[in-house]
């Protein structure tokens, strides 16, 4: 037996390589060896952060004997979603197809042609709660392959089958207008929970961009009902539990409805998303709270998530080691109990510390702890009333310390293409807007580790790094799209060409290798990418932008800055998804929304001839208007395509602003320039 994950760069490999099980990663090799053995295959997919992934690896992965009848009668490939998320992909889709819901950890069973046969998610390591145990399911596997192996042949045939026959309904001719976005917001509106903030029941995610999209929708139309559900969503989870009080950053989601307890692990595209919506709300109302909110988030990434190599990891773990108990559960870093609180606060500013952050002798987790929290419908100020502001910055401080103490939650260190690209889009602007060279910096360091080691001489990008060394799986479409919208966005901020030079060749690729010619639609893998049982290809925006959102928006910007009418046309196609998605589905295709929005207000183009980061660029940088792009640079520069032609005014710095081939007179006044931005 030789378990092979040894040699891999996903962390989530890592963990298991001295499992018992004789895993392989996917490979080609994989499912040779299946064929040569004459059994299936058993896929398992999981993540770093995946409590349940980590349940179903102790209980039963760890195990000598399940691990025994793995080996003997399956060739067992494990696979990180995140570093092959078309794998992922596909073989989900065919898990929802059969049994109507999906998640982590996915449990696969495949013939030697990587046909699915059967499908499940975690598995106990004996019958319980309706579920057979694991050891079961590979008993009936087992047997149905070697009793009944022309009736799981046939199955699967008719389950690739059936997936290839799956259609999306996308027509690159029909763009979205004023009537499917003004849809898609009553639909949110129809899902939106009023009393607490956000979109549906438990559990309940950060609808990131969504509230992208409310913002630009209330920018362009002035609907007060479309800020007011972003800022209310905002401040409630701002002060929930799903909020790190102490650290910054948000957990993955809710487990209830209120943001009181999240699923604690971190994740960056959270974060890096939530980032950018909190700056941009600070930018549509001035809020105290969403800009400490953008400021908190984008330091904790920056102190918590940043590598050696300066890029950003994936995520940190729900799980760590109790420091009472010495048991490794969920949520134990982050929870605090009274007696907890005295030990490190003294009385009287445990009883303030408790009365602040809701923590109760009842606890609203587990265990009698509490989740840390703000109290809801308060103003930023009000804070500070409760006792003396800089005795509560010392509590904050001295919980902080102590926690540090506690034994830390895993951190994945693998670096994703396009999480990475989220991450610099959200750290340049935050940056720009707060004035925070140290955060631009951060964002420059990030986009300097991807150009220098996920890209190749031809600009293809590699998904994942580690520790410096590169992956050896191909970038998937977010990858190309995300990392043009962080390197589009270090363009408008620095001045610096070169970044929407490199944006251009990956958008390039996108149009070469993603784009269906004749239809618009575009897939998630690239056309000589390795092939699976079907193309994945999926426009839903879910936990981050999809491919093809992220896509639309990135060429839209770089159609804007450029010119490049090959790429505006590819977004505008591209944007047909939305009018058929945005009306039925509207939390599942937000950022798309927010392109649509872009797409009609022009967006506007805005050439500011002066200073990097100096009123004018500043003012520009803080326009509002949906998806307004911004070039900035000296007199007679030729960085930025959008500066040539563009002189001073009277020897002073001017803005120039453009929309749908019809340009403003120029301006030296940043409020004249605010206003056209408005």
């Amino acid at each position: 037996m030789a378990n092979r994950l040894a040699q891999t760069t996903s962390p989530y490999l890592l963990q298991h390589a001295d499992n018992p099980v004789d895993w392989w990663p996917w490979s080609p090799e994989a499912f040779e060896e299946a064929r040569e053995r004459g059994v299936p295959v058993l896929l398992s997919v999981g993540y770093s952060a995946c409590h349940w992934c980590h349940v179903m690896a102790h209980e039963s992965f760890e195990d000598e004997a399940i691990a025994a009848v793995m080996n003997e009668k399956f060739v067992n490939v494990k696979v990180d979603r995140e570093e092959r998320p078309d794998v992922d992909a596909v073989y989900m889709e065919a898990v929802q197809a059969a049994t109507g819901q999906g998640g982590w950890p996915m449990t696969v069973f495949l013939t030697p042609d990587a046909e699915p046969f059967y499908f499940g998610t975690y598995f106990p390591p004996e019958p319980r709660h309706g579920m057979p145990s694991f050891p079961q399911v590979l008993d009936g596997v087992h047997r149905a392959w070697t009793d009944r192996r022309g009736e799981v042949a046939e199955v699967a045939g008719k389950i690739v089958r059936d997936l290839g026959e799956r259609q999306l309904t996308h027509n690159a001719e029909e763009k979205p207008g004023e009537d499917e976005l003004a849809q898609a917001l009553l639909g949110l509106t129809r899902d939106y929970d009023a009393t607490h903030g956000g979109f549906g029941g438990a559990p309940k995610f950060p609808p990131s961009m969504a509230v992208e999209f409310l913002l630009r929708h209330y920018a362009r139309t002035g609907a007060e009902g479309a800020l007011q559900m972003a800022a209310d969503t905002c401040e409630r989870m701002a002060r929930g539990g799903i909020y790190d009080q102490l650290g910054g950053g948000f957990a993955r989601y809710s487990v209830d409805r209120e943001w009181v307890v999240p699923h604690f692990e971190k994740m960056l595209y959270d974060n890096a998303l939530l980032c950018r919506a909190y700056a941009h709300l600070w930018r549509a109302t001035g809020s105290d709270l969403a800009r400490r909110v953008a400021l908190e988030t984008a330091d904790f990434m920056v102190r918590e998530l940043r590598t050696n190599e300066g890029g950003f990891a994936s995520a940190l773990d729900a799980d760590s080691e109790d420091p009472a108990t010495g048991a490794h559960v969920e949520g134990a870093y982050y929870v605090w109990t009274p007696a907890r609180l005295r030990e490190v606060l003294g009385e009287d500013d445990a009883a303030l510390a408790a009365e602040r952050y809701g923590v109760t002798e009842e606890g609203t987790f587990e265990e009698g702890a509490s989740v840390l929290q703000l109290p809801q419908g308060e103003g930023e100020q009000a804070e500070s009333s409760v006792a003396d502001s800089a005795r509560l910055a010392s509590i904050r401080e001295r919980l902080l310390a102590a926690r540090a103490e506690r034994p830390a939650p895993g951190r994945d260190d693998k670096v994703v293409a396009a999480w990475n690209g989220l991450a610099i889009a959200a750290l340049a602007e935050v940056g720009a807007y707060f004035d925070r060279p140290d955060l631009i910096a951060a964002a420059v360091g990030a986009g300097d580790l991807l150009v220098r080691l996920h890209m190749d001489d031809r600009a293809r990008l590699a998904r994942t790094s580690k520790d410096g060394q590169v992956g050896a799986n191909a970038g998937v479409l977010e990858d190309y799209a995300d990392v043009a919208e962080g390197f589009l966005a270090l363009a408008s901020v620095t001045g610096e060409g070169v970044w929407l030079e490199f944006a251009g060749f990956l958008l390039d690729h996108v149009l070469a290798q993603f784009v269906d010619e004749e239809s618009g639609a575009l897939f998630d893998t690239a056309a000589d990418a390795e092939q699976l049982i079907r193309r994945p290809q999926d426009p839903t925006d879910n936990a981050a932008p999809s491919g093809w959102t992220a896509a639309a928006g990135a060429l839209l910007s770089y159609a804007a800055q450029t010119g490049a009418e090959p790429h505006r046309t590819a977004a505008e196609r591209a944007l047909g998804i939305v009018k058929a998605l945005g009306p039925r589905v509207p939390r599942f295709i937000g950022h798309g929304l927010a392109v649509a929005e872009a797409a009609l207000d022009g967006p506007r183009e805005v050439a500011v001839v002066g200073e990097v980061l100096g009123d004018l660029h500043r003012t520009a940088l803080l326009g509002a208007a949906p998806g307004a792009v911004v070039a900035v640079g000296a007199e007679g520069s030729d960085e930025l395509p959008l500066l040539a032609d563009r002189p001073l005014v009277d020897g002073r710095p001017a803005a120039y602003v453009c929309r749908s081939f019809v340009c403003a007179a120029p301006t030296t006044d940043p409020a004249e320039l605010a206003r056209l931005l408005g």
